[in-house]
């Protein structure tokens, strides 16, 4: 019945496509014809940031991009999607999930919610397709030609739940009549082996395939000596994931674009540690010991998810029209020992440290499916007046079942107390853009979307003990639309540089969270946030084109933020709403070729945040914690949050590069570093001692030869080898997550 039900809704959209009194027609993405580039000079960087093919400089907005060698280095290693966390200016992505759920910040919003429904506010498009569940946006980062970053609201040409940005995945495509690939193989420490490789294959002289495939394993390097262990060794995966396209382009005027991808990843959650964060202190306790992991909860996570979509695209003399049909499913079960220990208090033995209470739970994303279809229609004039209309439908479908197992009876039984939730969500759009000529030096841009939401969601709580008893089934029907827009302009100051001004809203659809605790638990629900967003930058070419500058500054406000707040005492999540919070900064990128064979990248933000309601509060941390906060009057456990940073938003952010490369014999030598840095932040809305993050600057490098079409290197990720706190649990004990240790290892890489 679900793949019937999307076959219908396919052949509905070809349909609409099909109505048009339309010759075959679409060529691939036309792209502005790149400036001719001297030696030592900077290549052009194209973007698709509005929806059509530009030069990064004529876009009046603040972007950033990576591709080509530098997302080699930075993926080399196997890390997942989170290796983009500081690569460029105000950009965070962290996890309480490990590897398949990635949350991302930029410009210091973001969402620190971990249930399988939660939203977020930057949103993830790949391929042109948004990823809203959480579980789709961590697919692994293979056979890309470039990732964007647009910073700032993208509501107007994105849509709904991108108020604090996009960022852009655009895999390479494939190539007619040219056969051209690439395999790439390697091992490291952690019995790592890493395989990638793509083939293009010319079918015809009219259809054309790409076959991307990647395989990831790393052994397990955390064991755990308790006896009768339910789980011995932790962090060990294996992640594959494939990706195949079909281009047919009978005509000139014509092109569809097939795309199917799918993930299987099986491997470990992540790991909870108990009492790992000093009391009074952010520091780790003395002699931690990464390796070791004494729990008696059992650990593992599963994800398999699969998806498609169709890109048709008609050249019609002044128009183009578009035509996107996406589809996505995703299931996963992950299970976790979340107290961190083993035993409790009342059930000795217990440690490491204090115990109160024992926590194993698992999530199952037992039902999901996505369904998008896009029709956009653009102009072609060689006027001064160009224009973007479309319209764009979201329909999907989830059930999430949360289950709590018995630690302490042998087998690690599963409790008969469970919670499930079910929701529906729809939405459809209209969104319309201009871009005016004014003159030779000066363009302006205008955009206009109309969003309508609709979200059905019901929650049931079941329990046997200690007393039978039913919640539910709890409803809660969210509906809302919303006007955003835009406006911005371009001014040519000299042939080098442009300056740019840019106002723009953003809309994030309202939230809802059941992640039910006890049969006395309610649905909590967030309403639709807004913001409204202006920066102004330049854009400049320098030194005869071999560097190049941007830097922005920016003022936002956030109307009626969606904020998640942790319970202080049980494992449970409440979505409450800040009436307001704001957030200004400044942004730098910068490249250069510095000399022959030697180049340099710095990028760096300065994200200041702010949450402006003086009733605000929210429970204190429930474990013993130093809390700075002041009370809410006529309580003891209820902080305010009035002047509180957002969570997860540091204020300083860096990141550095610097490749040195010579000839030598009938090749190439090359030294590869960089260095990503951010500044202290909170984990939670409400502010610890111990739950303050300290600085981190974490580094990599890599060396390599690279001769005819093949290449061999040696590389190291966080060679300093720091590890510290990243994120932690605060309802039960002083628990942390900390970051990744120092991994090496060596690639080779054959092109064709």
């Amino acid at each position: 019945m679900k793949n019937s039900h999307f076959a219908t809704r396919s052949l509905i959209a070809l349909a609409v496509a099909s109505a048009f009194p339309l010759h075959a027609a679409m060529a691939q993405e036309a792209a502005p014809a790149p400036e001719a580039t001297a030696k030592g000079q900077l290549e052009t960087v194209i973007v698709t940031a509005q929806r059509r093919a530009e030069n990064i400089k004529d876009v009046p907005m603040a972007i950033a991009t990576l591709k080509g060698e530098k997302l080699d280095v930075l993926t080399a290693s196997g890390q997942d999607i989170r290796f983009l966390s500081g690569r460029t200016p105000s950009v965070q992505v962290e996890s309480d999930y490990g590897r398949t759920f990635p949350r991302f910040y930029i410009r210091g919003m973001g969402n620190t919610d971990f249930d399988l429904n939660a939203s977020q506010p930057v949103g993830l498009v790949f391929d042109d397709v948004v990823q809203e569940n959480p579980m789709l946006k961590g697919f692994p980062v293979f056979d890309v030609d470039q990732i964007e970053v647009l910073r700032g609201p993208q509501g107007t040409l994105f849509g709904r739940n991108s108020p604090a940005g996009v960022i852009k995945f655009d895999s390479a495509k494939p190539v007619i009549g040219k056969t051209e690939g690439y395999f790439a193989a390697g091992i490291g420490n952690y019995s790592v082996r890493n395989l990638e490789g793509a083939y293009n294959i010319p079918i015809s002289d009219t259809v054309a395939a790409r076959v991307s495939l990647q395989s990831q394993h790393r052994g397990d390097r955390v064991h755990n000596d308790r006896p009768n262990a339910a789980t011995t060794d932790f962090e060990g995966y294996d992640d594959n994931a494939g990706r195949l396209q079909l281009l047919v382009k009978p005509s000139a005027n014509f092109s569809a674009l097939f795309n199917v991808h799918a993930r299987d990843y099986d491997g470990s959650a992540t790991l909870f540690r108990a009492n790992i964060i000093k009391k009074g202190t952010n520091e780790l306790v003395d002699n931690f010991d990464y390796g070791s992991y004494p729990t008696d909860g059992q650990n593992e996570q599963k994800l398999k998810t699969k998806g498609g979509s169709m890109r048709l695209k008609w050249n019609l003399d002044d128009l183009t029209l578009h035509s996107i049909t996406g589809y996505e499913k995703a299931d996963i079960y992950s299970r976790a020992d979340v107290d961190g220990g083993y035993g409790a208090s009342y059930a000795p033995p217990f440690g490491p440290g204090f115990i109160p209470f024992t926590v194993e739970t698992a999530d199952i994303l037992r039902d999901h499916r996505q369904i998008t279809q896009e029709v956009r229609l653009e102009s072609n004039y060689k006027g001064p007046l160009n224009w973007i209309g479309g319209l764009f439908y979201f329909d999907e479908q989830m059930a999430i079942d949360s289950i709590a197992f018995d630690s302490l009876t042998p087998g690690n039984p599963q409790s008969p107390n469970y919670g499930t939730q079910t929701q529906d969500s729809k939405a459809w759009a209209a969104f319309g853009s201009m871009n005016y000529t004014v003159s030779d030096r000066f363009k302006v841009r205008a955009g206009l979307r109309y969003t309508n939401d609709k979200k059905d969601f019901v929650a049931q709580r079941y329990e046997t003990t200690p007393v039978v008893a039913t919640s539910g089934p709890l409803v809660r029907n969210l509906s809302s639309t919303n006007v955003s827009w835009d406006l911005s302009g371009t001014y040519v100051l000299t042939k080098e540089t442009n300056l740019f001004a840019r106002a723009a809203s953003g809309y994030r659809a309202p939230s809802v969270q059941g992640r039910l605790f006890g049969v006395t638990s309610k649905p909590s629900t967030a309403e639709s946030e807004k913001v409204v967003s202006v920066e102004a930058g330049v854009k400049q070419d320098l030194f005869d084109r071999r560097a190049r500058l941007s830097a922005s500054v920016y003022r936002y406000q956030v109307k009626d933020l969606q904020l998640t707040a942790t319970s202080g005492s049980i494992n449970e999540n409440q979505l409450i709403n800040a009436k307001k919070a704001i957030g200004q900064g400044l942004e730098l990128d910068f490249q250069a070729n510095l000399a022959d064979g030697l180049s340099a990248s710095i990028g760096a933000s300065y994200n200041d945040t702010e949450i402006k309601d003086p009733d605000l509060a929210v429970q204190i941390c429930g474990n013993g914690c130093t809390a700075t906060d002041p009370l809410k009057p006529g309580t003891t456990n209820q902080a305010l949050l009035n002047g509180n940073p957002l969570p997860r938003a540091p204020k300083t952010q860096a990141n550095f590069s610097l490749k040195y490369s010579t000839a030598v014999g009938n090749g190439e030598v090359y030294a590869f570093t960089d260095w990503a840095y951010r500044s202290s932040y909170n984990f939670f809305l409400d502010e610890a001692v111990e739950y303050k993050a300290k600085s981190l600057l974490e580094g990599g490098v890599r060396v390599g030869y690279k001769w005819d079409n093949y290449e061999l290197s040696v590389y190291g990720r966080n060679i300093t080898n720091k590890v510290q706190l990243l994120g932690s649990i605060n309802f039960n004990n002083l628990t942390g997550i900390v970051n990744e240790p120092r991994s090496y290892g060596a690639q080779f890489r054959a092109t064709f």
